[in-house]
């Protein structure tokens, strides 16, 4: 059973930038797909951006293109979500997942993480 963790969170103005993290444990890190999701209030949970378990390939949804990069550590079990030129339409939960392939990112959650953009 993996366990996901996730941190970084908070509150930021519109154009500012934020890091998340998400710890994982109880599995082998380095051959799990890894993916970020959101969801703001009254919306359903999105896949916002994908990593493969070497971390040579990510997926990224159109509207947070050349602003979010995803990266992961495998010697530290942890993934990684910069997310920078935030708007406030990026204001949701952030959930980590994981997985066995990028089609398949989101057999294990984390609790979610709270990101908020002000105008």
């Amino acid at each position: 059973q993996v366990q996901l963790v996730e941190s970084g969170g908070g509150l930021v103005q519109a154009g500012g930038s934020l890091r998340l993290s998400c710890a994982a444990s109880g599995g082998t890190f380095s051959t799990l797909t890894m993916a970020w999701f959101r969801q703001a209030p009254g919306k359903e949970r999105s896949v916002v951006a994908r990593i493969t378990s070497s971390g040579g390939n990510a997926l990224y949804t159109d509207s947070v293109k050349g602003r979010f990069t995803i990266s992961r550590d495998n010697a530290k079990n942890t993934v990684y979500l910069q997310m920078n030129a935030l708007k406030v339409e990026d204001t949701a939960v952030y959930y980590c997942a994981a997985g066995g392939s990028l089609l398949r990112p989101n057999d294990y959650w984390g609790q979610g993480t709270q990101v908020t953009v002000s105008s």
